[in-house]
Parts: C-alpha cells; sequence; structure tokens
C-alpha cells in the first residue's frame, strides 16, 4: 500500500522497516480468517488488516487515540495471519515498531502502569518469582479463582540431571519462570539428551531472554537482556557447543529474533546472528536422532497442542508430533490446531477476559479426542490450559523421559 510517513516517523530507527512491511501490505483480508481475536470480537480494526491500517495511520501522522492502543494492546502477536498471509507481510515487526510508537504518545492509566511495571519487575527475574509463588501456594486456599489459575496445580520435583561428560555440548535457555512452574521440564531434557551422547554446558550468567520486557514495550531493556544473554553464552559457543536449545518455544521464538533486533548494533551484530542461527527448539535436536532405537513405553493418548511461538513463529508445525509418532505415542485429533489458546505472554494477565475465551475454545478442541493429558511446548501455554483444571496439561518432554523409566 502507498505509505507517507510523518517526520516524526521517519526519524525512527526502524523507518525504513516499518515503511517497507506497511508496502507489502495488499489489502486482501486473508489474515482476518485466521485471527484469533477478530474472528471472536468481529471488528475490522481487531484484525491484522485493521490494525496495519490504524499503525499506518499513527506512522503518518494522522489521528492516534486510546482506541488505537486497545486495539493493538489485543493482538496476541501469534503470528498466524503470517503464516496465513500471500504477501510475507512481516507483521510481527510492524507490530513491534507500531506498539513502541503509540505507546510513546498515548500515556497508559495509573492502574495499567503498575500492571505492567508489575509484569516486567517479577517475570524477568527467576529468583523474585520463584519466592512468590512459594509464598501464593501458602496461601493458594484464600485466593479468588483468577489467581490460582496463574499458578500451576502440581509442581513436579525435578529428577536428578545426568552427571557423564560428553563431547557433544549444548547450551540451554533455562528460563525465568519455568524452573518454579514446571521445574523437571530441563532436568527431563538433560536426561534425553544424555541417552544421545549430548550434555549441557551451563551458563548460569544467563537469563531471561528479553521478550517479557520487550512485548510490553521496554523494548530498550529486553534487548540490554539478549545482550547480556549473548555475553553469558559466548566463552561457551566459542568453545564448540553445537546449539542453544530452548525447552519454552516463546523464548526460543525470541531468541532466534536477536539477530535481527541487534543487526544495527555494532558491538552486538555479529554475535548476536551467530545467537540466532544456533538457537534451536528442543524438538530440532532431537528430530535428527535415531529415536527408534529407544526402548520406549509410549502407553499414553495424548493430544498435543503446538504453541503459535512454534508453529507461527519457528515454523515447526508438525515436528514434535512427528517425535512423538516416531517414539510409538498415540496422539488423538486437534481442530483448529493453527488457532492461539489465549496464553501469549502476558496476554492471559493483561486481557483476561478474551484470553479465557480462547483457552475455553481451545480446551474443547483439545479434549474432543478424549486424551488422557494434553501436551505442549511452551510454559505459557502448559501454565494457561492447565489453570482451568480440566485435563492435566504437561511439557511432552518430561513424558517422553518418564516412558524411558
Amino acid at each position: 500500500m502507498q505509505t507517507n510517513l510523518s517526520e516524526a516517523a521517519k526519524r525512527l530507527p526502524r523507518a525504513e522497516e516499518a515503511e517497507s512491511i506497511l508496502r507489502s501490505c495488499v489489502h486482501c483480508g486473508f489474515c482476518n480468517a485466521t485471527c484469533p481475536t477478530y474472528q471472536i470480537i468481529g471488528d475490522e480494526l481487531d484484525g491484522p488488516r485493521g490494525r496495519i491500517y490504524l499503525m499506518k495511520q499513527a506512522l503518518e501522522g494522522g489521528e492516534i487515540s486510546e482506541s488505537t492502543q486497545l486495539h493493538l494492546d489485543r493482538c496476541l502477536t501469534c503470528r498466524n495471519c503470517e503464516t496465513t498471509c500471500p504477501s510475507g507481510v512481516r507483521y510481527h515487526n510492524l507490530l513491534d515498531i507500531g506498539r513502541d510508537f503509540i505507546e510513546q504518545q498515548v500515556p497508559r492509566s495509573p492502574s495499567e502502569r503498575l500492571l505492567r511495571a508489575g509484569l516486567r519487575t517479577v517475570v524477568p527475574r527467576a529468583g523474585l518469582f520463584k519466592a512468590l509463588l512459594r509464598t501464593g501456594n501458602l496461601f493458594r486456599p484464600l485466593m479468588p479463582a483468577s489467581l490460582k489459575a496463574h499458578m500451576p496445580r502440581e509442581v513436579r520435583p525435578p529428577r536428578p540431571r545426568p552427571q557423564a561428560r560428553h563431547a557433544r555440548q549444548v547450551l540451554m535457555l533455562e528460563g525465568c519462570v519455568q524452573p518454579s512452574l514446571s521445574p523437571n521440564t530441563n532436568a527431563a531434557t538433560a536426561r534425553v539428551l544424555d541417552r544421545f551422547g549430548i550434555g549441557i554446558t551451563p551458563a548460569r550468567e544467563a537469563g531471561c531472554c528479553g521478550a517479557v520486557d520487550y512485548h510490553l514495550n521496554a523494548q530498550d531493556t529486553g534487548l540490554d537482556r539478549a545482550r547480556r544473554n549473548i555475553d553469558a553464552w559466548w566463552p561457551a559457543i566459542e568453545a564448540g557447543a553445537e546449539a542453544i536449545v530452548q525447552t519454552a518455544s516463546g523464548c526460543g521464538a525470541f531468541v532466534k529474533e536477536y539477530g535481527h533486533l541487534l543487526r544495527n548494533d555494532p558491538q552486538y551484530a555479529e554475535k548476536a546472528h551467530r545467537v540466532s542461527q544456533l538457537a534451536k527448539d528442543l524438538v530440532e535436536v532431537l528430530r535428527d536422532q535415531d529415536l527408534e532405537r529407544l526402548a520406549i513405553k509410549a502407553d499414553k493418548r495424548m493430544a498435543f497442542h503446538c504453541p503459535c511461538t512454534l508453529q507461527h513463529a519457528q515454523k515447526l508445525g508438525g515436528a514434535v508430533e512427528s517425535v512423538l509418532t516416531r517414539l510409538g505415542f498415540t496422539l488423538t485429533p486437534v481442530p483448529d490446531a493453527h488457532l492461539c489458546c489465549g496464553s501469549a505472554g502476558s496476554y492471559s494477565i493483561t486481557q483476561p477476559e478474551l484470553s479465557k475465551q480462547l483457552r475455553d475454545n481451545k480446551l474443547n478442541a483439545l479434549e474432543s479426542g478424549n486424551p488422557e493429558v494434553i501436551v505442549t511446548a511452551n510454559i505459557g501455554c502448559q501454565t494457561h490450559l492447565d489453570g482451568a483444571n480440566r485435563t492435566p496439561v504437561r511439557h511432552w518432554i518430561e513424558i517422553v523421559d518418564e516412558a524411558l523409566g
């Protein structure tokens, strides 16, 4: 579409990128057919095409209002529209630019500022999050259902990690909330990788991937976290680590963006590009192994929820399902598997009503084949879906680890 950025927008660091993305959109509207929020709300401005119009209007110097901000806030950033788009519009990059620009123009209410600051203070800090979760569990019987829904029903303690040293080494992003919400996930990963002669090099200085800050419009802080992680990983990368493994697809999607987001940073551009090349979801490592030689007791009927960050951002739809099938597990069919569950990082907290509706729709689809357990590949989806207190939801690698005995 024809675009004429305002003088203010032209001064943005990513002005050329925004203009290029806007020009690539041909208004076809195919994106609305797979947009979760458009399907629920039915408002053109709550679909990708409408949001692109709003961002175009803002970047061209048009009116920006609280309504503009609300329609962008309601976007899950699921990137389903990118999978559907025949023109290859890089919607999520435009959304990052547009949200940040509008954030500077429209002041938020005190309650919204407090909520967002609270999320950015607590979630990326693993130690603080763990302490608050423990406190919350003590007072769980007194909590309202809305708060209980964000806490795990059961925390399985981690089983011991293997101690063997292998020639093949990978790094693993431990995550900020997963060690508290599902501490056995990374331990199970270490044990399964050990079966294939792959060890994990610890990098304890690495912390939150930066996605929480970045997607709550504290983009500079998010990128600073990315730089700290690059510094923490770099010695092991130079020593020959073959991959940086993520067990949370949300983190993985963001780490794979480091190269793009830091491409203009003279100190980090080359390193960030290398880190993004090395970043792999766990399934990308395991699918290349000789899975068929494992003696496994695959006796569970499972439904797999493929997170948006896995299927739309990382383009790995079907990869986990293939690995589980090769291992002998029975997977039940899931209608509308492309749709978001409503977790979307902090979305379940900032947009609770829409999030709950999406969660209930997703659970209805996942449970339609009567699985014994639902498995997924992202801690946010896992906690969000399990919070409904319906069919248990776990990370798929834990089920594999248990089946190996």
